[in-house]
């Protein structure tokens, strides 16, 4: 067995057909081209298609059943290894008819591992079967094969039986099992979340609980407890809401205690997420048909349509979808099925019985626990429903500490070149190219009968015409704009441009509204006057089909009747939503803004190139709208965090503080408060430093730094980032080093893996290193020694921009930026210890941080300032002995 060096490996790879685990991450270590190889995790993904594992010779080898190789001879061997497995196990399945003509299909195309793959299934032209050439396309139908789902009668209303304390500690101990270790402070935590869990009292007045559970605690089974006793007395869902979809499915593998029998779950739980995140059976079905004409498509195609026939609920974004997957194969050809741009045409389209998204949605009807997070609960609170009609009672928003982030995403408006070009698409359809864009005149097939919603239908395209067509940002560049879209564009990019502070900026720059250059105020009038043109046919045809549902109530069949309702819930997103708000925003171009929204310009920029132009508004406080849409239907909401309050010590401001923070306090009734301390000795267990010789801004000094403790801590180390830029440059001037000495250096913004599955390779790999920047510090859950260090860069400081300049004005100025920066360093820290033999130090690279901020950590956890040198050294120290508790130099703070 060869040991190579980089430069020589690179020199055969292009030569030869090496074994590999994920060849585009290989690609970029080594500095070269992406190039052709026998992609194990290709193989994995035919063979064991909707399974996970780590893109890692060390995954592939635990997902096989192989020994975790401890040497790079090791994981040479545990590729071919994993390989052998994976070829033995597909020839010895029985169950799966389909796998050799998808694998011929694929292997005709050219796939590298179809000729092994092929010999493995007992099929060789040589042996002279070849005559019996397997049918691919008919294979390739995966739809034909997927059960339907059909219309059940609707359920009755809800019960309002309460859930005791009582119950829900007994379900907490069935949860935890008889051999569980006693948490008081779980079972009090839970005790305070059945809270959310009554009656209420009066019409729009929900039950508010506000539950603050330190780390260690146990929130997640802690809230279960209450609401599956509530949803089992009440014969209704409980909607479970999070931030991110990663951490829906850690919630997910948490109901396994409660419902351990895999096909029990599969009725009692469903997760949902906006139909983007779902697998499009037309799109599929569209995109097959090009089978043999391309031939790297065919070889996509087969691995979606193995995947397609296995997987759970067709979920694509962290689900059981790979998410390597997309690296490996393009992510518009597999994440680009799904319907990501609002153009389903619901009953109209052949597999409507099928869709895994209308599945998903009558399972949530029936389920006891349904999984979601914030953006599609917001979303769905104010529209009324989404997909359908229905609104549930009682929430759990866990990470409620982002609840204000999520209202200010969800009840935002944003009038842009890219928002307004992609209206045109979902109006006009394809316009030319290999899009499968349809358009409404698609949807509207066979609905447009008579001639009232037929000339409804003919006026609203015919006004699509005023938004920008493709090619609109280069138009802009050249300054020749077409129509009143791109006209009021122009203006705007020319004043963004004159009076941003940094024109050069490479992520993006913005501008005040007011006063506006010359010019703009007329153009956003004719604006105005032309989306008013549009949105009256919209809004005319979506009133027919109302009427019509009302008016063929008795004759329409249960299809009809569901691809209308479809229908009008796109048309009211589309006209009476989105371009009402436009107009909105345009109307006050010539006034001074209300107090309740911030108006501003901007371009907006990935590395210098601008990609969008245009006007936003946020509400000031997005709490608003939040519990105005969501508090006319909710009887009980459960707002839990592990860092909800804030930390000044005085503790009626700091519950004070979560209430805004959370929109409690915009119901009328006030929030129950219960709070839990984190059972963990974080004065044993963890050790602050703060470095104060290292010039924050000196980006060379930055990554000395990060190298250095990465090394003094044997890796297990999160870098933390405040802006993209930085974590890029401090990677490219460790990662050699780094790697030089064996320790693995991943990186989000800079790896294309998604960032869970960089996370998960983190945790796996417990002598790797990872640098990310806010989705690491709020999403990872690392346990144990695979993260024993964390280091952040500098103060995360809010971005000092137009529309924190309004939000600081309205809630107290100095005081707000401390508390969001204090939020955030809890957060951070927070990732270092997950259970209770865990140690670890954080460190932080700014010695300008305020001794104000250091009530951020934990009660009586010591704050040191030290030098670089001495921080090493503590590292080393620290993590060597397993934090057990020694005597260190505290200076003051």
């Amino acid at each position: 067995m060869l040991e190579l060096a980089p430069a020589e490996a690179a020199a055969r790879i292009q030569s030869e057909m090496p074994l590999v685990a994920h060849a585009p991450a290989l690609a970029r270590r080594l500095g070269i081209a992406p190039f052709r190889g026998l992609d194990l995790l290709e193989l994995f993904a035919f063979v064991r298609a909707a399974r996970f594992c780590l893109p890692t010779p060390r995954g592939l080898a635990a997902a096989v059943g192989l020994p975790p190789p401890r040497s790079k001879a090791a994981e040479v061997e545990a590729l071919i290894g994993a390989a052998r497995v994976l070829l033995q196990e597909q020839a010895a399945r029985s169950d799966d008819p389909h796998a050799l003509p998808v694998a011929w299909g694929m292997a005709r195309a050219g796939w590298p591992w179809g000729p092994a793959l092929l010999n493995a299934l007992g099929f060789s032209p040589e042996n002279g079967n070849a005559t019996e050439a397997p049918r691919v396309q008919r294979a390739m139908a995966v739809w034909e094969r997927l059960q339907a789902w059909q219309e059940e009668a609707p359920l009755p209303p809800p019960s309002s039986h309460p859930v005791s304390s009582a119950e829900t500690r007994h379900r907490l101990s069935d949860l935890l099992g008889t051999d569980a270790e006693p948490r008081p402070s779980q079972a009090d935590y839970a005790s305070a979340a059945a809270g959310a869990f009554q009656p209420r009292e009066r019409r729009d007045e929900p039950l508010f609980v506000i539950a603050e559970a330190g780390t260690g605690v146990g929130k997640t089974l802690g809230y279960i407890a209450p609401a599956s006793v509530w949803s089992e007395k009440n014969g209704a869902p409980v909607w479970i809401s999070t931030y991110t979809r990663n951490l829906q499915h850690q919630v997910d593998r948490e109901l396994e205690r409660l419902f351990p029998d895999a096909e029990e779950r599969q009725g009692k739980v469903v997760i949902r997420k906006g139909r983007e995140n779902y697998l499009c059976l037309l799109n599929l079905e569209d995109a097959t048909r090009v089978v043999g004409a391309r031939p790297g498509d065919t070889v996509v195609l087969g691995l979606m349509v193995r995947w397609a026939e296995r997987t759970r609920d067709g979920d694509m974004v962290g689900g059981d979808f790979p998410a390597w997957l997309p690296d490996l194969l393009g992510a518009a050809r597999t994440r680009g099925l799904a319907d990501q741009r609002g153009e389903c045409i619901y009953a109209a389209c052949p597999h409507y019985q099928k869709c895994f998204i209308e599945r998903n949605v009558r399972r949530a009807r029936r389920a006891e626990l349904v999984v979601a997070n914030h953006a599609l609960v917001m979303a769905q609170a104010a529209l009324g429903g989404l997909d359908d009609a229905y609104l549930p009672t009682r929430y759990v928003f866990d990470e409620g500490h982002h609840l204000f982030d999520a209202a200010d995403s969800a009840f935002s408006a944003v009038l842009s070149g890219l928002e307004t070009a992609e209206l045109r698409r979902w109006m006009l359809g394809a316009e030319g190219g290999r899009s499968r864009a349809r358009g409404l005149r698609r949807r509207m097939e066979d609905l447009s009968a008579d001639e009232e919603t037929a000339d409804a239908v003919e006026q609203a395209v015919r006004a699509a015409a005023i938004l920008p067509a493709e090619g609109w940002m280069l138009r802009l560049a050249e300054g020749r704009p077409q129509g009143p879209v791109e006209t009021f564009l122009a203006l705007v990019r020319q004043q963004v441009a004159a009076r941003a502070v940094g024109p050069d900026a490479p992520y993006g720059i913005e501008a005040d509204l007011l006063p506006a250059v010359d010019g703009l105020p007329e153009a956003s009038a004719s604006l105005a006057a032309a989306l008013a043109k549009l949105a009256r046919p919209l809004s005319a045809l979506r009133r027919r089909l109302l009427q019509r549902l009302e008016d063929e109530a008795d004759t329409l069949e249960t299809a009809m009747r569901l691809r209308i309702e479809g229908l009008c819930r796109s048309l009211q997103r589309r006209a009476e939503v989105q371009v009402t708000a436009w107009r909105s925003m345009l109307d006050g171009m010539g006034a001074e803004p209300t107090a309740e929204f911030v108006d501003w310009l901007a371009i907006d920029r990935i590395e210098g190139r601008d990609f969008d132009v245009g006007m936003h508004r946020h509400w000031v406080d997005p709490t608003v709208p939040f519990a105005a849409s969501i508090g006319g239907h909710a009887h009980g909401l459960l707002v839990t965090s592990a860092t909800l309050r804030d930390a000044t010590g005085n503790p009626e401001a700091d519950w004070l503080a979560a209430e805004a923070r959370t929109g409690a306090v915009h119901f009328s009734a006030p929030a129950l408060r219960a709070a839990v301390p984190s059972p963990f000795d974080y004065v044993r267990q963890t050790r602050v430093l703060i470095v104060t010789d290292v010039r924050k801004d000196d980006l060379s000094q930055v990554a000395a730094a990060y190298r250095a403790l990465f090394m003094a801590s044997g890796g297990g180390g999160l870098g933390l980032f405040t802006a993209i830029g930085r974590l890029r440059a401090v990677h490219e001037r460790i990662v050699e080093p780094l790697e030089a000495e064996g320790r693995m250096l991943l990186a989000q913004h800079v790896d294309r893996m998604d960032v869970n599955t960089l996370i998960e390779i983190f945790r796996a790999e417990p002598d790797s290193c990872l640098l990310g920047t806010d989705a690491v510090r709020d999403g990872v859950d690392v346990p144990g020694r695979a993260l024993r260090l964390i280091v952040f860069d500098r103060v995360p400081w809010p971005r000092p921009d137009i529309l924190h300049r309004a939000r600081r004005a309205r809630f107290g100025g100095r005081a707000y930026d401390d508390r969001i920066t204090r939020l955030r360093l809890r957060q951070a820290f927070g990732r270092l210890v997950r259970r209770a033999d865990d140690c670890g130090v954080f460190v932080l690279l700014d010695p300008m941080m305020p001794s104000r901020l250091c009530s951020a950590f934990p009660e009586g956890v010591a704050v040191q300032r030290v030098g670089l040198a001495e921080a090493v050294a503590t590292t080393r120290a620290f993590i060597g002995a397993g934090g057990e508790p020694r005597a260190d130099r505290v200076t003051g703070v």
